[in-house]
């Protein structure tokens, strides 16, 4: 096996699953055991409202996609999945998970659609 640019590229995928998979599962442990929501829904930096209303999702979300690239890394130090498998399961798993907490950070702070109120227009100007 020659060291190139695609060996190179493999070896950085798998060791980030290591580091990915431990901050995924972390942050559904803090939801779940310890009640921290302080990183549910954020957009902008900014909670929502009510954090406690989207963190079984957030949890959830953080739970199923720790545990596929747990399952991915032992898979491949097992030597049970090939290149091909795990590569797409990971990748696949990334993108599916970002999308995931985009989709819940914006149904957490929905947008205000059509023209302000009076009453919030006289709020927004109080509080220039």
């Amino acid at each position: 096996m020659a060291f190139d640019v695609g060996v190179a590229l493999t070896w950085i995928l798998f060791l980030a699953l290591f580091p990915i998979s431990f901050f995924w599962l972390r942050r559904a442990w803090r939801i779940i055991v310890r009640r921290d929501f302080s990183e549910v829904g954020l957009k902008r930096g900014v909670p929502p409202a009510n954090p406690a209303k989207f963190a079984p999702f957030t949890a959830a979300v953080n739970l199923i996609a720790g545990g596929v690239v747990l399952f991915v890394i032992l898979g491949v130090l097992a030597g049970a999945l090939g290149y091909e498998t795990w590569s797409a399961i990971a990748g696949s798993t990334i993108w599916c998970k970002f999308i995931a907490d985009f989709i819940v950070s914006r149904h957490a702070h929905p947008t205000a659609w059509g023209r302000k109120r009076k009453s919030e227009e006289s709020a927004g100007a109080a509080g220039k």
